[in-house]
């Protein structure tokens, strides 16, 4: 199967601590590369991870609080000093240009490359990025603030062509990629093979969803039904319910319940609270409802 993979840079909630650093994730999807959230230190922790600079295009922001947003400036001036040329690509509530325009004016006047704006919507479901092989998606969530999650979503693979059938039927050129879409082949001496004949199923087309700041929405799991990996924020404790609901986030057990409720294969909950020098109280409490979580952790590459 094609690479599929999500790199965690930072877990950690808007406190700073010596554990964490602020939001920021890479989904890396064939060797494309795409930012979620852009939290002080991301600069740093994109180094850390080895992932190449000039495979990142796109940076999604899911709400404008500090710790979602501040090392975007940063990034993009680094971006700058190592001579970058590819556009950028900046998908942000549209509140957020004018603010972005006046920091690039100020601090990278003379970039060597463009940043793009994408505004995205507030409060609708919607498609926010399509190439050949993926789509991104943004759906509105409850925080304190507007903000969104985000469903990144492969396309039906093409059928696989047997090599049997290829030897044995002399079948190579262009035609290949034909049968790959749904043609059948036809020999010289007129006998007919169908494309069913011909191939195996592609590979299952794989989801990763990212889930942060919010409070539990269930009415959202029917968008990410099956996810193959649920990123969902676990701020606090259920023993810290009534901080978690007065500040618009979730507990680790309301994580779970999420990550249930959508069928998900997997759960992977994070955006801890400074509160918790240890977070296995977090794992355990979403792991009695859920028992396929783990805590995110930085620099933690996740396969799907």
């Amino acid at each position: 199967m094609e690479k599929f993979e999500v790199n965690i840079l930072g877990c950690g909630s808007a406190l700073p601590t010596l554990q964490h650093f602020p939001s920021s994730q890479v989904v890396n999807i064939r060797e494309k590369l795409f930012m979620i959230d852009c939290g002080e230190g991301t600069q740093m922790q994109l180094r850390k991870s080895r992932l190449k600079f000039s495979k990142l295009n796109h940076i999604f922001i899911s709400h404008l609080h500090g710790d979602h947003c501040f090392g975007l400036m940063g990034l993009i001036s680094t971006f700058g000093l190592i001579a970058r040329t590819a556009t950028l690509h900046v998908h942000a509530f549209a509140d957020f240009e004018p603010i972005l325009r006046s920091q690039l004016d100020f601090f990278c006047k003379h970039l060597s490359f463009k940043v793009e704006f994408h505004a995205i919507p507030i409060n609708t479901v919607e498609q926010i990025y399509e190439d050949k092989s993926m789509t991104v998606t943004a759906f509105p969530v409850n925080h304190r603030i507007p903000c969104v999650g985000f469903i990144f979503r492969e396309k039906p693979g093409l059928a696989h062509i047997r090599k049997d059938m290829m030897d044995f039927l002399n079948i190579n050129g262009p035609v290949i990629y034909d049968i790959k879409q749904g043609a059948g082949w036809t020999t010289p001496d007129g006998k007919y093979y169908s494309h069913e004949q011909l191939t195996t199923p592609g590979d299952v087309p794989r989801t990763y969803v990212y889930c942060s700041d919010t409070k539990p929405v269930p009415e959202n799991a029917g968008l990410f039904q099956g996810a193959d990996m649920l990123y969902h924020e676990a701020t606090f404790a259920d023993c810290d319910a009534a901080r978690a609901s007065e500040t618009f986030h979730s507990t680790a057990a309301q994580a779970a319940e999420m990550a249930k409720l959508a069928n998900a294969k997997r759960l992977v909950i994070g955006h801890f609270s400074a509160r918790y020098l240890d977070e296995q109280i977090l794992l355990d409490e979403a792991a009695s409802i859920f028992p396929n979580t783990i805590l995110a952790a930085e620099n933690l590459c996740l396969q799907l």
